[in-house]
């Protein structure tokens, strides 16, 4: 009895420090948000001198919501920025797991030499490939400025990611039997991939539509090269109004800052217990 009380006790005492850890982690992962959403209620001076209190002293303040959403625009900027978000991202998940399901079924040498070239260039950093890109599609070709060449882009960039987790979950997750089944009742190929496999697909869908909207929408860098003309800018461009040649109001950038983040942070609430196990049953069994 006595070793298990001191067994139980060192238990209790390990368990609380491993909570007492992950909570200030969890609190200092945290902060940058929660210290934007705070001094989003705040004006400028207050900011500037009480960076770390909690209320100004008019209380809630929303001022700077109301100023931010007229001065970016916020509805023509959520649209395109809704827009190009989506129509990526419904185009990378359909062609990358048709992509993945053939690499997976069509096992020969070409399927492993593309697969293995799309894995490789996962480890391609944009930035160095970003200024051709850029000259080629602007001077070249004369593409800059539209939504269609961003979402061109963003899904050649996603691609390679996509096919990898999808490879993975088809590969470990799906028997082959079920096709063959399918095949035997006069389905095609298409109508088994659309009817049978895809649907089995869900957890692996739901995690990279996370994953990649969460990419899509919070973009700057990309955009900030594609997109120049006021009316195609998305909601992270908007957001750079306020920054001024020698100044920058503060209260505002942290108002436009959580307005943009507000929507992809709900979508994320809704479906993250799909990441983990789409992860973990897709890349980590390829």
């Amino acid at each position: 009895m006595a070793k298990n009380h001191i067994g139980g006790t060192k238990t209790r005492i390990k368990n609380i420090g491993i909570y007492t850890l992950l909570v200030l982690v969890f609190l200092l992962y945290m902060f940058p948000f929660i210290f934007i959403v705070i001094n989003s209620l705040k004006t400028k001076k207050e900011i500037i001198k009480t960076p770390l209190k909690l209320l100004s002293e008019q209380g809630l303040n929303f001022d700077n919501f109301v100023k931010a959403y007229e001065k970016m625009d916020f509805a023509k900027a959520f649209t395109n920025s809704m827009f190009v978000t989506l129509s990526a991202t419904v185009i990378v998940i359909i062609l990358a797991a048709m992509t993945a399901y053939y690499y997976v079924r069509v096992n020969n040498l070409l399927s492993k030499i593309f697969f293995s070239l799309m894995v490789a260039s996962m480890i391609i950093p944009f930035q160095a490939i970003m200024i051709p890109l850029v000259s080629i599609y602007g001077a070249k070709l004369g593409m800059l400025n539209s939504r269609v060449t961003l979402i061109f882009m963003h899904v050649g960039f996603a691609i390679s990611m996509s096919v990898f987790i999808f490879h993975g979950f088809i590969k470990s997750n799906i028997p082959i039997a079920l096709e063959e089944a399918a095949y035997i009742d006069g389905c095609s190929r298409t109508k088994t991939f659309f009817k049978i496999i895809f649907p089995l697909l869900k957890p692996t869908t739901a995690t990279l539509v996370i994953l990649n909207v969460l990419a899509f929408w919070n973009d700057f860098l990309l955009p900030s090269l594609v997109l120049t003309k006021e009316k195609l800018l998305t909601l992270p461009l908007s957001t750079y109004k306020f920054y001024g040649t020698y100044s920058a109001d503060l209260g505002t950038i942290m108002a436009a800052l959580v307005l943009t983040v507000a929507p992809i942070l709900i979508l994320y609430v809704f479906l993250q217990k799909y990441i983990i196990s789409g992860v973990v049953s897709g890349a980590v069994k390829s």
